[in-house]
């Protein structure tokens, strides 16, 4: 098994970006075409693991490490977003009993 670097220089950069670009795709269409609030937010960490995939094959395209430093604090940061995310669609379950997001224009102050 050789070096990592190795083996993503192995594949041209173009199929990386094309495979970004599909799961980015796929997690637009999942925000704008479903209503329930779960299916919305993994379509959002989706999009943002289609980023981050992107970032990691540019930096070792450039071979630079700096954006694979990055793209790890991309993720703890993203660990953080999804329990603050589902802990506020646990609590709108809670009010609403729904995750339907048009449920949402009835919450008041």
């Amino acid at each position: 098994m050789g070096n990592i670097t190795q083996e993503l220089q192995g594949v041209p950069l173009n199929h990386y970006i094309w495979l970004s670009a599909i799961i980015f795709t796929i997690g637009v269409i999942g925000v704008l075409t479903r209503r329930n609030a779960i299916v919305i937010f993994m379509s959002v960490e989706l999009m943002l693991n289609a980023v981050n995939l992107l970032l990691t094959a540019f930096s070792v395209h450039n071979n630079d490490a700096s954006g694979q430093v990055f793209v790890f604090f991309i993720m703890v940061l993203a660990a953080a977003e999804v329990a603050i995310g589902l802990s506020i669609i646990v609590m709108i379950y809670r009010n609403t009993q729904s995750t339907d997001v048009n449920v949402l224009n009835r919450l008041k102050w």
